[in-house]
């Protein structure tokens, strides 16, 4: 099939690349020039594993170009996606330019030489489907209003930064919600060799053993809306509990790893976001659940649990400061080390970073901030040159002199440090493991003067210690 995605970003570029791969004919169309002649060129505008290296292979398989000017694509394709920005506005509702623009675009740019499906791929609140058809109709001329026939289908992702390719490519379900059998049916021919898996892996995403027949869940616009939101803040929620038990557990003297192991085994409510630490970030979880708030507020309902989710999230950034004033005393003119920038590992994403939030505040209170990411520095000083924050090649130039390291991303490297000669370059060997990335015994061994996050206390040869 012939398919246009309009926007290159995250959601965007991986969608055409993963299309086009499946053997379709794609364009991926954005205004921004700069970005389009680095895709030309083989270059990702985004870190995300693999990428790249997929761009290539579909190039050569279904057919990938990179366009800016829409109209031509449209024209050809069967299905145009609408990939763009939603970012949030300060009331939480979703800033719905960008696909207003799209949409309006579209429908100026098509004739009536084929039935086309217009698909949001964009996270857009409840009822936008209907948004967007209208839009289409709108952008039609008087003319072609006569005799276009479209669609409208809501196609939602569930990417996860870093391991977007296998997601993409090996999904849990694939959700289509529209409104007539006409539609529905060119979404599943478009889906058909992914939900039966037949198509090689490539050789960086190999297929998991456990892979087989994806289900293609039919739904109605408005229902595939409510799955995105719900899928998203149900997890934000999970995290959010995770939390809340880690301290609590720090209160009574329990674990929260073990805790979360244990309770994680139960089926109904699996081993997965049960991590807890110092919150989550990035661009779908705060903004997803504040839009839901929004939405719900707009029907005269208050969701106390998505707002607790937030709340928590909020809260829990802090405790590593407190962690910090437990084992110093004194921040002012202390020299604290930030192991990791980015939200999570394998992506250079810095929105809502914890680690901006904890940087800030700790510059606020007089300290002096150091901070080592393998891959997302360069993006942190592009994107916040005003941040106050020295920027390290490696671990060993962050600890020199160090008054406390703090884990706030569980980059897999981190994991494989020599951790006692991190210990031996620092002036007071604090670690704050925002996320439980090292066991307390083999912290401690080091030399660390180590404090985790829910871990009320450890064991040293076998006897529960308590860590502070």
């Amino acid at each position: 099939m012939n398919v246009t995605v309009i926007g290159t970003g995250y959601v965007g570029t991986v969608t055409g690349a993963c299309l086009a791969y499946l053997g379709h004919r794609v364009w991926c169309v954005d205004t921004d020039l700069s970005k389009i002649e680095k895709l030309r060129a083989g270059k990702s505008p985004i870190y995300e594993p693999g990428l790249e290296e997929l761009i290539a292979m579909a190039q050569e398989r279904g057919g990938l170009e990179f366009e800016t000017d829409l109209t031509e694509p449209v024209r050809q394709s069967d299905v145009i996606f609408v990939a763009v920005g939603t970012p949030p506005l300060p009331s939480g509702a979703s800033n719905l330019a960008y696909v207003e623009a799209a949409a309006r675009s579209i429908g100026a740019a098509m004739d009536s030489s084929r039935f086309r499906v217009v698909v949001n791929k964009s996270t857009v609140p409840v009822g936008c489907g209907n948004l967007v058809g209208a839009l289409v109709r709108e952008g039609l001329s008087e003319e072609a209003s006569r005799f276009v026939t479209f669609g409208v289908a809501s196609n939602p992702e569930f990417l996860r930064e870093g391991s977007a390719i296998h997601d993409s490519l090996y999904p849990d379900r694939i959700v289509v919600g529209a409104e007539d059998s006409a539609t529905m049916g060119v979404m599943q021919e478009l889906y058909a060799g992914l939900a039966a898996q037949e198509f090689p892996d490539p050789w960086f995403a190999p297929r998991p053993m456990t892979a087989c027949q994806v289900p293609i869940v039919a739904t109605t616009l408005t229902s595939a809306e409510m799955i995105k939101y719900s899928a998203n803040a149900f997890l934000a929620n999970k995290i959010g509990f995770a939390n809340e038990i880690s301290n609590i557990c720090e209160k009574v003297g329990a674990d929260v790893t073990e805790v979360m192991t244990g309770i994680g085994l139960d089926s109904r409510i699996g081993s997965k976001f049960l991590n807890a630490g110092i919150g989550w970030g990035g661009s779908c979880f705060g903004k997803d659940v504040e839009s839901l708030l929004h939405t719900s507020g707009e029907y005269g309902y208050r969701a106390h649990l998505l707002e607790a989710s937030i709340t928590v999230n909020k809260a829990q950034r802090l405790v590593v400061i407190q962690k910090l004033q437990e084992k110093l005393f004194i921040l002012k003119g202390r020299t604290i080390g930030l192991l990791g920038l980015s939200f999570k590992p394998n992506t250079d994403d810095l929105r809502d970073a914890p680690s901006l939030q904890i940087a800030e505040k700790l510059i606020q209170m007089g300290a002096r901030v150091r901070a080592y990411d393998p891959i997302a520095m360069d993006s942190c000083r592009e994107q916040y040159p005003d941040l106050r924050v020295l920027y390290c090649n490696d671990v060993l130039s962050l600890a020199e002199h160090a008054d406390a390291l703090v884990v706030v991303t569980e980059w897999p490297e981190f994991g494989e440090l020599n951790l006692a000669e991190v210990a031996s370059r620092m002036d007071h060997a604090v670690m704050v493991d925002g996320r439980n990335l090292f066991s307390p015994e083999r912290a401690a061994a080091a030399g660390f003067d180590y404090t985790g996050i829910g871990r009320a206390g450890f064991r040293v040869n076998g006897v529960r210690t308590h860590q502070q």
